[in-house]
């Protein structure tokens, strides 16, 4: 390592270089104009054993903005494929360049992306820009997934390119630095699976296991382990979702990674009112991604990741078709166990009993019925505020209360502990739809940064449950028209 290299932090491999060329193309991003940094994640910089300073100086922006290529770097676009609303075409990296594999103080392997940085071979006609907005919005709501305890990519820093970007009016272009456990998406293996050889399609697998599941790497049947892994760690995200009301908005194949962590937040929000048929996305008009749908959808493109592994799961076809089902069968019950325990802890409850599900699903229903906010309702039960929800007063409330205070007596642990389970089960609060479009607005069009930073100030902590907290939980005004999200672009 140099001393500039070992000055600004990067400890960069390149592993996935080291694959079948058809699966990237090598290219550096084309330069911008004038990079300005508008946040930096010192944190996470710090976790990734970066150089704090120097990545905010000058050099240092010009690596984040994609002008300079940091020692050890082999800058690549990532090919993949994907269903995209059910219909399957060829994509890959079309505005993002992946500089390499930072290697942690701690031995962690993780990608450093910018999104945003111009054209590559998969653009398709696209410019290969990022406008600020969006990125800011992947910025907020990732590092606020990350501190709800889901799994996610996470956001570095955005830099504005000093050029403007051509939508439907003129707007400011910037770039994300984003930090993954890997990019692989179950769209990198169907397009082995469609447009390479068994032997690529091989290679992508065993360099898939090497990286994220070693544990499994030897087995006697290491791709249908694969195969159980990636099922098992994206039952235990889906669940996550559902628990906090997150909506991802574009669950297409090639936005499912295989790491289990969740990915490409362009038209995600989180539900307020409790209803399963939310959608925000603009674009999403029949409803195939809405919240209660998520898990059939997880599990349908589980099952396009198993088609693609078929040609190496058995030498027959027709066994190894029957391997597939058989695990991806697994799905919704790996799913629906880590929901209902989730859903205890919220609720306060420690143990199991057969009623349980009676008991959750009688809460939800009376939330849909009375149009309860989905997160302040569990807030309420949380701290015994009911009359802070709609819920109260109503006699079902009352009966389903009684039945929940007994279920509770049933179990061996105290009030006390009972309570704390539900405080660290419960956030405070989430980024409210409204509350990021307030923070967005101020940075895009005032260049006023501080509404951001005090947002993600508070969304750091989620289960803090501190009086600075109330103000980031109360709901939009009524308004007659329904909240709506956007690809970002």
């Amino acid at each position: 390592m140099t001393k500039g290299q070992e000055k600004k932090g990067w400890n960069l491999d390149n592993s996935y270089s080291r694959l079948p060329e058809s699966f990237f193309s090598s290219l550096n991003p084309p330069p911008v104009r004038s990079p300005k940094l508008i946040i930096f994640n010192e944190p996470l910089a710090t976790s990734l054993g970066l150089n704090v300073q120097e990545l905010q100086n000058k050099d240092g922006i010009a690596v984040l903005a994609g002008n300079q290529i940091p020692e050890g770097a082999s800058p690549l676009a990532q090919a993949y494929g994907g269903h995209q609303f059910g219909h399957f075409t060829m994509l890959g990296d079309g505005r993002a360049i992946l500089l390499g594999e930072q290697i942690t103080p701690l031995d962690k392997r993780v990608d450093i992306q910018l999104k945003g940085s111009g054209r590559t071979p998969y653009s398709r006609g696209g410019d290969g820009r990022a406008t600020l907005g969006p990125m800011l919005r992947e910025y907020i709501i990732s590092e606020a997934m990350h501190a709800l305890g889901i799994p996610t990519t996470r956001s570095l820093a955005v830099v504005t390119t000093g050029e403007t970007v051509i939508r439907e009016t003129e707007l400011p272009g910037a770039i994300l630095t984003r930090v993954a456990s890997s990019h692989l998406r179950v769209g990198t293996f169907q397009y082995a699976a469609n447009w390479g050889t068994v032997g690529e399609l091989q290679a992508l697998a065993d360099y898939t296991l090497k990286r994220h599941f070693p544990e499994v790497e030897a087995d006697e049947s290491r791709y249908l382990s694969l195969l159980r892994e990636v099922i098992k760690r994206q039952a235990v995200l889906i669940a996550k979702w559902q628990l906090v009301g997150f909506v991802h908005g574009v669950m297409n194949t090639d936005n499912m990674t295989i790491s289990g962590e969740t990915i490409d937040y362009g038209p995600c929000a989180f539900m307020d009112t409790y209803d399963p048929a939310t959608v925000f996305s603009s674009i999403d008009v029949q409803g195939r991604y809405a919240y209660g749908k998520q898990p059939q959808m997880a599990g349908w493109n589980l099952a396009r990741f198993a088609e693609a592994l078929l040609p190496i799961l058995h030498e027959n076809q027709e066994q190894a078709v029957k391997l597939a089902q058989d695990e991806i069968s697994n799905f919704s019950k790996v799913f629906h166990s880590n929901w209902v325990n989730g859903m205890r802890e919220k609720l306060g409850i420690f143990n199991e009993e057969s009623q349980d599900e009676s008991l959750i699903e009688g809460l939800l229903s009376m939330m849909q019925k009375y149009r309860a906010d989905y997160t302040n309702t569990f807030r309420a039960l949380t701290f015994e505020r009911h009359e802070d929800t709609v819920l109260f007063g109503t006699p079902e409330f009352a009966h389903w209360h009684e039945l929940w205070q007994a279920r509770r007596n049933r179990q061996q642990e105290t009030e006390a502990s009972s309570h704390q389970l539900m405080q660290k089960s419960n956030p405070a609060l989430i980024p409210r739809n409204h509350r990021v479009e307030e923070a967005l607005e101020a940075a895009v069009k005032q260049g006023d940064y501080s509404v951001m930073e005090r947002l993600l100030d508070v969304l750091s902590r989620p289960y803090e449950h501190s009086p600075e907290q109330a103000d980031y939980s109360t709901l939009p005004a009524e308004s007659n028209r329904p909240y709506q999200t956007f690809c970002g672009t």
